[in-house]
């Protein structure tokens, strides 16, 4: 274990897709990478614009969980080196905390001979994460539907369709979960959870079934969008209107503020912007807001795990390591 040292690159995600609450989520071809070995004090190196704030000692929550798995597994490691890259924005809606969570546990749990199994991290990573969604999707790629009573999280995993993709505008402010989940009512009519009940019953079954076509209508969702759209100034017509400029449907990421929409392949323009990337950054634009704007593919993989000895192997900064595959 001394001489160990694991990298493992872990998905961006988003979730709820419409209709499902709190229960679907899917990962995304945006990434996150932490690096951790024994050390004889605890350091940290963040790179990235996305890392800066964040603590720097033993409060920090990569360093917090990594100690839980160790608590779990019965062994004691309290000195750790972590690095860690991002490009995954925070509090945008895209599960930076959640590929923090299970980038943390999956490590960790790799340096001590990965005695833990994949159903006991997603349960420590629902449980931290208070939701199964964003979680399940980094951890296990692709498309997840979950359920969490409290106390135990359940998943079955769909693989994307070879043409889904996706085109996501991240509004330049952010958006607090805490702040997103307090703009929902405590309570909803029959007939609207009846509503997404059906809604994202068909949304799982056109997923699973590749059923593209339907999807514009089973990302129509009336439990949160609604609530949310008065602190993103033009979700509401993007979430109506996207399908007229070539998305097969629309949704808020998350708690947003990050707005996703579902695009068939080939259906984007080879060059230049395209009528639903203008349409995105022209309406929030019209409302004050600068976006930019990412074409994600689903990610079908969860993490990715590079164990190292590393007596045998120089250390090499995490930036020089994976500069191939940063966002520029």
């Amino acid at each position: 274990m001394n001489n160990r040292r694991v990298i493992v690159k872990i998905p961006a995600s988003t979730a709820n897709l419409g209709p499902g609450f709190d229960t679907l989520g899917m990962a995304l071809s945006l990434y996150a990478w932490i690096e951790m070995s024994v050390s004889e004090q605890t350091e940290f190196q963040f790179y990235g614009d996305q890392m800066s704030g964040l603590p720097k000692d033993k409060t920090n929550l990569i360093y917090k969980v990594a100690q839980l798995v160790f608590k779990e597994a019965g062994v004691s490691v309290p000195e750790l080196s972590i690095s860690m890259h991002s490009d995954i924005p925070l509090t945008r809606g895209l599960g930076s905390s959640a590929s923090a969570i299970v980038g943390a546990l999956v490590a960790s749990n790799a340096l001590i001979g990965s005695p833990l199994t994949d159903d006991k991290l997603f349960q420590m990573a629902t449980a931290l994460e208070g939701h199964p969604d964003n979680v399940g999707a980094s951890l296990f790629g692709g498309i997840v539907v979950s359920a969490w009573d409290g106390e135990r999280a359940d998943y079955v995993r769909i693989e994307p369709h070879h043409k889904l993709k996706t085109l996501v505008a991240i509004p330049a402010f952010q958006l607090s979960t805490e702040k997103a989940r307090h703009a929902l009512p405590s309570s909803i009519s029959m007939a609207d959870a009846i509503f997404n009940v059906s809604r994202s019953s068909l949304l799982v079954a056109a997923l699973a079934g590749g059923e593209l076509g339907m999807i514009r209508h089973a990302m129509k969702d009336r439990l949160h969008q609604p609530y949310r759209a008065a602190l993103i100034p033009g979700m509401a017509t993007i979430l109506e209107r996207a399908v007229e400029h070539g998305a097969l449907g629309a949704a808020l990421s998350g708690a947003g503020p990050t707005l996703i929409a579902f695009v068939e392949a080939g259906t984007e323009h080879s060059s230049g912007e395209s009528m639903l990337e203008t349409f995105l950054l022209d309406t929030l634009k019209q409302e004050g807001i600068e976006a930019k704007t990412l074409w994600l593919s689903p990610c079908a993989q969860g993490p990715q795990i590079t164990i190292e000895d590393i007596s045998s192997q120089p250390a090499i900064p995490l930036p020089d390591r994976i500069k191939g595959e940063m966002k520029r």
